[in-house]
């Protein structure tokens, strides 16, 4: 059973990652985390949530805006990789530049 993990953030980020892809790699993460995690997403927005913190996904126009929100700046590091790891994953067939913005 998933269970929720309610995250009490005092550390969030956030990226936009230009690409044509977004809503097929929004629905790709969600998809594959589904099976271990709380996940809820469409098309267009999806929200995965994770132990060490939550991961919020938007596709708008060309680009995947990715936020993530974690309890500490190691939670934070450990999520960011996560994501990057399998968003790259997903999408061997271009080059993704993913820049964080912290605040």
């Amino acid at each position: 059973m998933n269970e929720h993990v309610p995250v009490h953030s005092a550390v969030r980020c956030a990226a936009k990652v230009e690409t044509p892809n977004a809503s097929r790699y929004l629905q790709q993460l969600c998809k594959h985390f589904a099976h271990k995690r709380p996940v809820t997403f469409d098309e267009r927005s999806g929200q995965i949530d994770f132990a060490i913190g939550a991961c919020r996904l938007a596709a708008v126009e060309n680009s995947l805006r990715i936020t993530l929100s974690s309890a500490d700046d190691a939670q934070m590091a450990q999520l960011q990789d996560v994501v990057v790891r399998h968003l790259v994953r997903f999408a061997f067939r271009e080059e993704l530049k993913i820049a964080w913005r912290h605040g």
